[in-house]
């Protein structure tokens, strides 16, 4: 997958991501969100590669990368797979839940696949010291930046309450996640959800 940012899609996304990343109080370089920022733009417009990142078991997809002898290319597989993860883990986490996969799992995958990546760039410690080293950031906070695009998984579903069926999938996911903006979106149209062991809604 290519990371280029369309103007349009890029604004936009740039101004959630700064949201999100505030909501979460994550410390994060600039180039670590210009690179979620760009990682967003490009699935939202999916090209046939990023389509098929995670089609296989994951652990698969890890070893075979790890153990791929050109260089460029093993560098392509880890950081692929690494944006797979951490996007799929951000939007998709009931998809793996159904599965029984655990969020340690998946968040131990994405940080070696992208701490694979860094070590074959082989930045300078000049670069480290600036935050430059994106993937070693990305693999050092995988699990912070999960939470950052969970916080705009959130974000986009409670924009898009259109009728009762979008006010049900608000719910189905603010069971599981809790999230204050889904609780303040079924409040705005009149339910209001109550913590509790399974949760309720008045």
């Amino acid at each position: 997958m290519t990371l280029v940012a369309t103007d349009s899609i890029s604004t936009y996304f740039n101004d959630v991501v700064e949201d999100a990343i505030k909501a979460r109080h994550v410390e994060a370089s600039d180039v670590a969100k210009n690179y979620i920022v760009a990682l967003l733009s490009n699935y939202a417009r999916p090209d046939p590669v990023g389509g098929r990142a995670l089609d296989r078991p994951l652990t698969f997809l890890l070893d075979e990368a790890l153990h791929t002898v050109e260089p460029a290319e093993r560098f392509d597989r880890l950081r692929t797979l690494g944006d797979g993860v951490l996007y799929s883990s951000g939007f998709f986490a009931d998809h793996f839940e159904a599965k029984g996969v655990l969020p340690s799992y998946l968040f131990g995958i994405g940080s070696i696949a992208y701490g694979g990546a860094s070590s074959i760039l082989r930045v300078s410690p000049e670069d480290v010291a600036k935050k430059l080293d994106i993937y070693r950031e990305l693999a050092d906070k995988f699990s912070s930046f999960v939470g950052v695009l969970c916080e705009i998984a959130d974000h986009t579903l409670a924009g898009h309450v259109g009728g009762a069926k979008d006010l049900l999938k608000v719910y189905e996911r603010w069971l599981k996640t809790g999230s204050d903006r889904l609780a303040q979106t079924l409040t705005s149209h009149g339910l209001v959800p109550m913590r509790g062991a399974k949760g309720t809604l008045q």
